[in-house]
């Protein structure tokens, strides 16, 4: 699809006047944002469900492509990965395929990002037909006000550099992010506030609120920009699946369905019912069913 070119700082300028008159109308789009066609729905259309491999590690390294196919038979429609489990991007898309599945996103270290290894991660990413490249964490990067707006410069260079090629770059949360660096501005904050609209927002509902964030006023301040979005339970008992902790999960859909601009929900689970891993995530997939039928 083509459009005009704007300038990432042009379009940073612009961006919260966009944004109020896009939530006036209801919804959001990423005007700036790659064309997806395999991740695009009509308005009415059901945001698809994912998992974060992460959250059945340990069954990944025992048996990979038999976790893809369990994964697929639950109902999942993607996975996130978190590591390839040796395999090359050719056999990465001959097992999503088989299994009917899509990727949802890759989390990937900062430093496969940058300009010596960004044409290599572009091309493997490509073999596999991901769009989405989420930096799980960046450590003490985000400790002072200095560093975060030198770290929000660099994510904003690299979501120009792969834009071209259908992609985002983003980042994804973990507890310590919304702590407070400046006043009342926590760090997740600030580093949001300094990117561009480009940068996507991967918002873990569970860390965020671990940490002392909100994350449905995260939601709202940052409209368009969660384009895949982490559903973790906060709350309720060890190893509680999506649904039965804490979480508002009516209050988070909605926002995601109208303002948010998701295209993927990613459950992801570190902890675990009786059972395992792979009875934990079949709980939450099952519990995301009922809830969006409820909404």
């Amino acid at each position: 699809m083509s459009r005009t070119h704007i300038s990432r700082r042009g379009i940073l300028k612009l961006g919260s006047a966009a944004a109020a008159t896009a939530c006036t109308a209801g919804v959001i789009r990423l005007a700036n944002a790659p064309a997806m066609a395999d991740d695009q729905q009509p308005a009415d259309a059901e945001i698809p469900i994912g998992v974060q491999l992460y959250s059945v590690r340990g069954e990944c390294k025992k048996d990979f492509p038999g976790v893809l196919t369990q994964l697929a038979e639950m109902g999942y429609q993607g996975v996130e990965f978190a590591g390839y489990y040796g395999r090359s991007g050719e056999e990465l898309r001959k097992l999503l395929d088989d299994n009917g599945l899509k990727c949802c996103g890759t989390h990937t270290g900062l430093n496969s990002l940058l300009p010596d290894k960004l044409n290599e991660t572009i091309e493997f990413n490509q073999e596999f037909g991901n769009k989405y490249l989420i930096v799980p964490s960046l450590g003490g990067k985000l400790r002072s006000v200095d560093s975060i707006k030198e770290t929000a410069d660099q994510f904003n260079e690299i979501a120009e550099k792969v834009e071209p090629h259908g992609m985002v770059c983003g980042f994804h949360a973990h507890g310590g992010d919304f702590r407070k660096v400046e006043g009342d501005i926590t760090r997740w904050e600030m580093f949001f506030d300094n990117t561009d609209p480009a940068v996507a927002m991967q918002l873990d509902v569970g860390n965020c609120l671990r940490g002392g964030g909100d994350p449905y006023a995260i939601l709202k301040k940052y409209p368009g920009r969660s384009l895949t979005v982490h559903l973790k339970e906060h709350g309720g008992e060890r190893g509680a699946p999506v649904g039965e902790g804490e979480v508002d999960w009516q209050r988070v859909f909605e926002l995601c369905e109208t303002i948010g601009g998701t295209k993927w929900y990613i459950v992801e689970q570190e902890r675990y019912q009786e059972g395992g891993p792979m009875a934990t995530v079949r709980a939450c997939l099952e519990n995301i069913r009922k809830m969006r039928n409820q909404g």
